[in-house]
This record gives C-alpha cells, structure tokens and sequence, in this order.
C-alpha cells in the first residue's frame, strides 16, 4: 500500500515536470515569435524611411539641376550675342566697311531634294489594286488576238465592266505599241476589203487611232493602191452596173486618185 502511494506521487511528479517543461517551451517559444515580429516591423518601418528620404532628395536634386541648368543656358546666349556683336564691330573698325554676315540656310531633307530634282513627290506612292491587275490582264488578251488603238481599248475594257481609270490603266499597262497596232488593224482590213490609201486612213481614225497612227499604219501595211482599185472595180461591178465615167467617180468618192480610178476601170474593161 505505501509502495502504491509512493509510485503515484512519483508520478504525480513527473507529470507536473513534463507540465511546467512544456510551458516553459511554449513560453518561449512565444518570446521568439513576438521577437521576430519586433524585428519584422523595425524593418519595414526603417525601409519605408529611407525611400521617403530618397525620394524627396531626387525631387530636390532635379530642381535644383533644372534651375542650375537655366541659369547656366542664360548666360551663354547673352555671351554669344556679345561676342558676335563685338566681333562684327572689330571687323567694321579694321577693314571702314561693314561686312555682311552670312546667313545659314537649313539642308534640304531627302525628301525635299526628290521632290525639287524630279518634280513629283515619291511620298505615298499607290499600290496596284486587283482590278487594276485584272484591267491589264483582259488588256493583253484582247491585243493577243486583235488589233486595238489605246482609246478602243479603253472603250472595250469600260464595255467588260471596268471603271475608266481601271482601264485606262489597262491599256496603258499592256506594253502596247499604238503604231504597230494600226499597222496590223490596217493590214486585218485589207485582207477581206479593197480600200483606197485616204479610204483606209478613215477607217483607222474610226477606229479611234489617232492621225499620225492612222498614217503610219496605211503606209506600212504593204497596200498596191492601183490593186486596190482593181478589187475595189471589180465588186461595184459585181453588185451594179457602171459606166465608165460613172466607176470612175465612184472610185475617186472612195478616195483613189484619178490615175488609180482609172487603171481600176481599165481593169473591168471600161
């Protein structure tokens, strides 16, 4: 029985000792926590100081740069105004003549040179726009299989729906020769008609080519007028009946000469 008491004392006391060590640890454990966040907020606060000082330092040291960088600008431009003016007066005392200053002119920028050196400006040149592309195609085609003058052109290209600057572009842009396209309209007539050289030049400037074009083509389609005239005959005769005097005017109403309309009415046998 005494042993029984003795052993639950001693383990009273063990208890109460495992007791007051586990408060003493929490205790201290507390300490250290309160400690470090002591320290934490000395922290921030001391860290929040100094950037409020530095940025008030800044503010002052851009001030004063900038009111040190005004009064130092003052100064240099009253400097230079004086020495340009005492060295004008030096110049006006040694030589009894005023000599005139040399004004500065700005450079041109590139730009400007283009535009004065060409006449136009490269600025915002325009880009091709698809109908533009589809104009010169169209353009090209009808030119593979057919003699135009650049205003027939424009005017087939406007008929197939195009705008007239669309086709104008066409035209313009299909690489055409006016000249050589007359000529080959020229010789396309000749080949299922008789035509007179004035006759022919007519039919071309119907055709919207101009006069020199019209002239060229005539003269280089390789036409015999005194054969033309014999074709031309030939189918009055074929359709009508002539006299001799009555052909003959008619081949000069188409434009021959008197020595063709004649040769043509000798051909016929008149």
């Amino acid at each position: 029985m005494a042993k029984n008491i003795s052993r639950s004392k001693k383990t009273e006391r063990k208890s109460k000792q495992k007791v007051d060590k586990r408060k003493d640890t929490i205790i201290v454990t507390i300490g250290i926590i309160a400690a470090v966040i002591v320290t934490f907020v000395a922290v921030i606060a001391a860290n929040t100081e100094f950037i409020e000082n530095n940025s008030s330092d800044n503010t002052k040291n851009e001030k004063s740069y900038t009111y040190e960088a005004s009064e130092d600008n003052a100064p240099e431009v009253k400097t230079s105004e004086k020495t340009e003016e005492s060295n004008n007066k030096a110049e006006t005392a040694d030589n009894g003549t005023t000599k005139p200053q040399k004004t500065t002119t700005p450079a041109k920028t590139t730009e400007q040179t283009k535009t004065s050196d060409s006449g136009q400006s490269t600025k915002n040149t325009p880009s091709i726009t698809v109908s533009q592309q589809n104009a010169v195609k169209k353009a090209k085609s009808y030119l593979s299989y057919s003699a135009f003058s650049r205003d027939g052109l424009i005017s087939q290209l406007k008929y197939e729906g195009f705008s007239d600057a669309d086709a104008v572009y066409g035209a313009d842009n299909a690489g055409a020769n006016w000249n050589e396209q007359a000529k080959k309209k020229a010789i396309s007539y000749l080949k299922y008609s008789s035509f007179s050289r004035t006759g022919l030049i007519k039919q071309l400037e119907y055709e919207k080519f101009t006069n020199a074009q019209a002239i060229y083509g005539t003269d280089n389609a390789g036409a015999n007028w005194n054969e033309q005239a014999e074709k031309k005959a030939r189918s009055y005769m074929e359709h009508s009946a002539f006299s001799r005097s009555g052909l003959i005017s008619q081949l000069e109403y188409e434009g021959f000469t008197k020595a063709q309309a004649e040769h043509g009415a000798d051909f016929v046998g008149l």
